[in-house]
Formats: C-alpha cells, structure tokens, sequence
C-alpha cells in the first residue's frame, strides 16, 4: 500500500511554534507578481501580463500616473475560504502592482488594452516613434513685446527699435524665457 506524501508549507512549523509561544500568527508578505513581457510592433509597444482567472472589467485597472503606466488589481480566493481549508495550495493570492515607464510623448489617448485567454495586452501607440515636433503658430501684424519692469503689455512695438534684450543667463546659449537672471 502507498501513502500520498503531500509537500508542506515549510513555514507551517515555525508559525505553530510562534503561535503557541506568543499567540500570535507572524505576516507573510501579501500580494503577487503577475509575469509581463513587453515586445515592440513597428512604432507601437505591446505590454503583456498574464492575469489568468480574473475578470478584466472588475478585478483590473489600467491608468497612467505621472508618465507610468501601471496595472494594477486583486485575485481573491474562489468560494468561502473560512469554511474550505486548501491541502495544497500553490495559486497566490492578493493585490498586484506592475509599473511600466512610458516615453514622455505618450498620454491616454496612446492606450488601448484588451484581455483574452487570461493574457492583458495594452498597446501603446508610438511608444518607439520619435515625437513629433509641435509648430507653433505665428500671428502676423499683431507683435506684442512685454516688458517684466513695466505694465505696458499689450503695447505693439513694430517699427519701434526699443525691443528687449533677451537674458542669456543661465546655460550658455540658452535664452532664458521667464523671470529675471541673478
């Protein structure tokens, strides 16, 4: 006759002994990691994060923070775990947490996500693409110069030869924009 040897928890003895000297059960570290790859498709970026069992719409969100994209949500134990006691346990269990860093011309509008077969892709457009230069427009016959020292904004200056001197203080070359350099 053979016996089924079931591997056990190798902390199981060590939280009995705390519990029986110091009644009390010692935390283990909550959560999981769920396992992403990133692959690149032309300009665009394809984040993948294996989420089997939960359910996309309620169990998982997907936002940028401050040029981070992060997936973030909680796999909780499937029926009434105070009644049923697991003999082998191996599925993890809790809230998750992946940050992903974006390139600085990415926003919301570049997201798309989708979940099928307990895979999550986001697509983040133009994530490899450089970014796009933005033209400013140039009014004609309307040239405004403000000067910082006096309140004579909106004063058209085109003709005149008084116009400021741009400050190059700060990095050489560069024309310092806003307030005045020390």
């Amino acid at each position: 006759m053979s016996t089924l040897n079931l591997w056990q928890d190798p902390f199981a003895d060590v939280e009995q002994l705390v519990r029986t000297v110091f009644g009390a059960q010692p935390e283990r570290p909550q959560g999981w990691t769920p396992a992403s790859e990133v692959f690149r498709d032309g300009d665009d970026a394809l984040v993948q994060v294996e989420l089997p069992g939960l359910h996309a719409d309620k169990d998982v969100t997907v936002e940028i923070e401050r040029g981070h994209l992060i997936v973030r949500g909680e796999r909780l134990p499937q029926g009434d775990s105070a009644t049923q006691r697991a003999t082998v346990r191996e599925r993890r269990y809790g809230s998750f947490r992946r940050v992903f860093r974006l390139p600085d011309h990415v926003g919301p509008e570049h997201l798309s996500a989708s979940y099928d077969a307990g895979i999550l892709t986001v697509r983040v457009r133009d994530a490899y693409a450089p970014p796009a230069p933005h033209k400013v427009s140039i009014s004609v016959g309307s040239a405004v110069a403000v000067d910082a020292g006096s309140s004579t904004a909106g004063s058209s200056t085109a003709g005149s030869s008084e116009t400021p001197e741009p400050s190059t203080a700060g990095e050489a070359g560069a024309t310092q924009l806003a307030g005045s350099a020390a």
